[in-house]
């Protein structure tokens, strides 16, 4: 999930150098980190966060061929 994520973030910004996705193990679920550049920032959520909004439902939909629960937070 963590690449999946990391190839669409880095196909949406001008700096995909920049780039990083966290993994982390919460309580109940899997946890991914998204962090962009501070001027990418709204190419990753989009007009009222639509884009952010897609991004998390294809690594959902990803994850349940896993049997995985997974999140996605977008921070800076």
């Amino acid at each position: 999930m963590k690449e999946l994520l990391e190839v669409i973030a880095k196909n949406l910004v001008e700096h995909p150098e920049q780039v990083q996705v966290y993994e982390k193990e919460g309580e109940r679920a899997w946890i991914l980190e998204l962090k962009v550049a501070p001027e990418d920032m709204g190419k990753v959520i989009g007009k009222q966060g639509r884009i952010a909004k897609a991004i998390r439902t294809v690594v959902k939909a990803a994850a349940i061929h896993e049997d995985k629960k997974i999140i996605v937070e977008i921070v800076q």
